[in-house]
């Protein structure tokens, strides 16, 4: 049995979001929401999740489950908004914990932001299994870009959020706080250890020079021949002093400032205070 999958991809972060449906019990998951954000008027705006929001509903399916591979540096979650609108358990890698730390450091937030991850409803380690419907889902571990990053491999169908792009695009930067290229060279290799028909579905796609249509799904197979920063047969050191030198160049996403905060929250935003705003901060000369 292999799942129904319908991509939702958003121009604004190039970030696809997925809905992975079982086509016999018609429950599903869905798979790195995006909260719209308006970063020069700080506004949000719910467009993209309602996309996801008005298929599950046409398509009658029942949300079991709002999933995020990492804590996201590039866009904002909107998972509370779709568990509102349609159910499901929120989960994440338990190494949200380990980000939460770093960031609520980062950020200097104080004591009433719990680092044990309880703003999510499932913390996944490795080799955890669940269901989506009939369907049987395990997660794989795949730190580097993010310690917390995960892939949820659904019978033949792996969503491995930033660790991979696209073959001519290559792999996920492993720069941001508690990120390391030697890792993320390690979780590929899990990755590339699946069958070579598992078909993966990746979380970006920034349309490099020469390609003029957008991608998401590519194979393990297609990965190991033609991936520019590591096919098989690049060695480890090779691809950790290609990484690290190709990070240096790299300068930070537009809104992994307001996305962190937000994303480390489980898509929630900061307390309100006393006025009734909520606000984020913009920590001076620490990226």
């Amino acid at each position: 049995m292999q799942p129904t999958v319908k991509a939702f991809f958003d121009d604004a972060t190039n970030t696809v979001s997925y809905v992975v449906s079982d086509p016999t019990t018609r429950a599903c998951a869905v798979i790195d929401s995006v909260l719209d954000y308006d970063a020069a008027a700080a506004r949000t705006d719910t467009a993209s999740a309602d996309r996801i929001i008005h298929y599950v509903r046409q398509e009658q399916l029942r949300c079991a489950w709002v999933l995020e591979t990492h804590v996201h540096a590039d866009h904002v979650s909107a998972a509370p908004y779709i568990r509102d609108a349609l159910g499901g358990k929120v989960g994440i890698g338990a190494h949200i914990r380990t980000v939460q730390t770093t960031f609520g450091r980062i950020f200097n937030i104080g004591p009433e932001f719990s680092r044990d991850g309880k703003q999510f409803d499932q913390l996944f380690e490795e080799g955890d299994q669940f269901q989506i419907g009939d369907l049987t889902a395990h997660v794989l571990h795949t730190p580097g870009h993010t310690p917390a990053c995960l892939t949820y491999v659904v019978e033949k169908a792996a969503f491995v959020g930033d660790t991979l792009f696209m073959p001519d695009y290559g792999t996920a930067r492993a720069d941001f706080p508690g990120g390391d290229a030697r890792t993320l060279y390690r979780s590929v290799q899990k990755l590339y250890a699946l069958d070579d028909d598992t078909t993966l579905f990746l979380c970006h796609d920034y349309l490099p020079e020469g390609r003029e249509a957008h991608q998401w799904e590519t194979s393990v197979g297609e990965q190991k021949r033609h991936n520019i920063h590591i096919h098989e047969g690049v060695s480890e050191e090779a691809f950790v002093q290609m990484r690290e030198k190709r990070d240096a160049t790299l300068g930070m996403p537009a809104l992994i400032l307001p996305s962190i905060q937000i994303n480390m929250r489980a898509g929630h935003f900061p307390p309100a205070e006393d006025n009734g705003t909520h606000y984020l901060k913009l920590p001076l000369n620490q990226f």
